[in-house]
């Protein structure tokens, strides 16, 4: 269970990195192995946790994270076994009431990814072969808006 969110420190870098490439060997398994654990760990402290906000949800220990900047999600990972408990949704609601409008890539071929993403209201605008991820996997883009708020009219009177 769930037991509190927050934004994540430096030194927690390590473990989100290591759910990163667990949750991520598990979904995308075509592309397990892309990075040594030591690349990972280099990765969300010299980059994740410099240019994103980096949330994470904790039941005793961190189980998922989020990592956002203006309009972006560049990471939204929860630890394979912990998935479908609410983690995700909790922590994608911290970068939508952080922005109006954000979008993120994922592959074609996730479609557990997919699925969470149009639940959630995105909605995929662009695809691509993937040559210009370094995967070199075909990708999809997706964007969310914020719905717009009830517009103030007056009633006719009678």
């Amino acid at each position: 269970m769930l037991t509190s969110l927050r934004r994540l420190r430096e030194a927690e870098m390590d473990r989100a990195a290591v759910i990163h490439r667990k949750a991520f060997d598990e979904r995308v398994r075509w592309l397990a192995g892309l990075h040594t654990s030591a690349e990972d760990r280099a990765f969300f402290r010299g980059r994740v946790f410099v240019e994103c906000e980096a949330w994470g949800a904790f039941d005793g220990e961190l189980i998922g994270f989020i990592a956002f900047r203006e309009g972006w999600i560049d990471q939204l990972y929860v630890a394979p076994d912990r998935q479908r408990e609410g983690a995700g949704a909790t922590l994608l609601q911290i970068a939508k009431a952080a922005s109006s409008r954000l979008s993120l890539w994922t592959f074609q071929r996730d479609a557990g990814a997919r699925r969470f993403y149009e639940k959630h209201g995105f909605a995929a605008v662009e695809q691509t072969d993937g040559s210009r991820n370094e995967e070199r996997e075909p990708d999809v883009r997706y964007c969310w808006s914020a719905p717009c708020a009830p517009q103030f009219r007056p009633r006719a009177r009678a």
